[in-house]
């Protein structure tokens, strides 16, 4: 993985921790090329169900390394710089941010493109592109996720927003003091892992794919993709643990 990011698996739950705190996790060429390692090393880890996503030290990510883009006169920002989940890469397991400190810029697309995200009180989330003449094409989804004006506030102004000011408008599930950040993310991310994964992944899939469709044509895709857990021996395994008064054991078949 290098020394940028790490990736470490504890109890089913994947960290994918990346680890500049001297340039507050900032995205350079490393920092990419272990998010891009990491994120592929989940998705083909069978002992992997959840992905936890964070940043050493006092900020999550506070973006694009402008020194080394200054250095190597980037233009248009290569789309393959960093994994862009759902766009350049496809992560069919769910994947939590755990977000410390500032997420601005690229760490804000971080944030923006993981499934869920806990916060700690001093998180903060901004695009910062228009401060610096930078553009935020990623940032396209956003509507989805927050109401239209709050993501036209975001862009224009360039301005930070708190945790709890994201937790109101939609953009993170849940804030915590800080020392309770990791300990949250992972009870989160156990709670997870222990459900049938080919629910947990059929249902991420519905919600990403109803984005963008009319609510009849998203229905129909929700039986789609629906319709191989019902015949999966998981399905059958579930109420045959509750009348039997044991946990379930999932296969994934």
């Amino acid at each position: 993985m290098g020394e940028a990011v790490s990736y470490q698996l504890e109890d089913g739950v994947a960290w994918l921790v990346i680890d500049r705190p001297e340039a507050r996790n900032a995205i350079n060429q490393a920092v990419g090329k272990g998010l891009w390692e990491g994120f592929r090393r989940f998705e083909e880890d069978p002992a992997a169900a959840v992905l936890v996503l964070t940043g050493t030290g006092e900020a999550f990510c506070a973006g694009a390394d402008l020194k080394e883009m200054a250095a190597l006169g980037l233009t248009v920002p290569p789309r393959e710089m960093a994994p862009h989940l759902g766009q350049n890469l496809q992560v069919t397991k769910p994947v939590i941010a755990a977000v410390n400190g500032p997420a601005f810029g690229g760490g804000f697309l971080l944030a923006q493109m993981c499934d869920l995200c806990v916060a700690g009180a001093s998180a903060q989330f901004a695009i910062t592109e228009a401060r610096w003449g930078r553009g935020a094409p990623w940032a396209a989804p956003l509507p989805w996720l927050v109401p239209p004006r709050v993501a036209m506030e975001l862009l224009l102004t360039g301005d930070p927003i708190d945790a709890q000011r994201a937790y109101e408008v939609g953009l993170v599930n849940r804030v915590v003091p800080d020392p309770e950040l990791r300990s949250e993310a992972g009870r989160l991310a156990r709670r997870i892992a222990g459900n049938a994964p080919l629910s947990v992944r059929a249902a991420k899939a519905m919600v990403q794919a109803s984005a963008g469709r009319a609510l009849d044509e998203a229905v129909e895709e929700g039986w789609r993709l629906f319709e191989p857990v019902y015949l999966s021996e998981d399905a059958q395994e579930g109420p045959r643990a509750f009348v039997e008064r044991r946990p379930p054991v999932w296969k994934g078949r």
